[in-house]
């Protein structure tokens, strides 16, 4: 049987992927803060380690490993305090990487197998109120890159990158009106995502053997829209 481990797995994309994993027959193991199969705060190293060994353990080598612990943030560059930059990225980056390096060694030990992270469309656009947000997208971005070619060719590693999805991070703010509709609006297929939208694609990756290193864009168009488009905003 196929094993699968979903980090960050209890909520939003995370979730989805784990019913995507479940309904192809995957046996799955969940990492999350709280809730889950495995608990792991992913900034910190020793509890990585730890719930890398845990998983072991308890379900051997994973052939699949999903990603997709994360926060959001907003805020100026000028006015962020540091402390911000700090958290985000050790979250964002550093704790991607640190549950991909931890999973890659006993998959390099063994059959090899396939790891997919979730990433942005924020990790190669300049979002202005977003910039630390970009930053630890786009070097979750590289790690990818480069860890595919370290890893090559037992373990492959790509990455999704979503357009704004419809998931517990954008908390309150109204979906039908403001900033979201407009997204909306702008989004070539004229929707937010889903998280069963992410999930999708996460799953192809993982099923699509002659692919590694890739960050790929499941955004429903939103990164090809132009503010100077001369043919004005999406219609209605």
């Amino acid at each position: 049987m196929t094993t699968a481990v979903v980090v960050g797995g209890t909520s939003g994309i995370g979730a989805a992927a784990v019913e995507h994993h479940r309904a192809l027959g995957h046996d799955v193991l969940v990492w999350d803060l709280d809730g889950a199969d495995v608990r792991c705060d992913v900034s910190d190293p020793d509890q990585v380690e730890a719930a890398a060994a845990e998983t072991v353990d308890r379900v051997g080598t994973p052939d699949l490993v999903t990603i997709t612990a994360g926060v959001g943030h907003a805020g100026m560059l000028l006015d962020a305090p540091v402390s911000e930059w700090d958290r985000v990225l050790d979250i964002n980056a550093r704790g991607v990487w640190l549950v991909m390096r931890a999973l890659a060694r006993p998959m390099l030990d063994g059959d090899g197998g396939s790891i997919v992270v979730t990433s942005s469309v924020s990790g190669r656009l300049a979002d202005p109120l977003m910039g630390i947000y970009c930053v630890s997208k786009a070097a979750l971005d590289m790690a990818v890159a480069v860890a595919a070619r370290e890893w090559a060719p037992k373990v492959r590693v790509n990455a999704v990158a979503p357009g704004v999805t419809d998931t517990p991070i954008l908390g309150p703010v109204p979906r039908d009106r403001g900033w979201l509709k407009a997204v909306a609006r702008r989004t070539a297929l004229g929707r937010l995502g889903t998280p069963d939208d992410i999930a999708e694609a996460i799953l192809a990756l993982h099923g699509t053997g002659w692919v590694t290193g890739q960050s790929l864009l499941v955004d429903g168009g939103l990164s090809s829209f132009s503010p100077i488009d001369p043919l004005g905003p999406h219609p209605d």
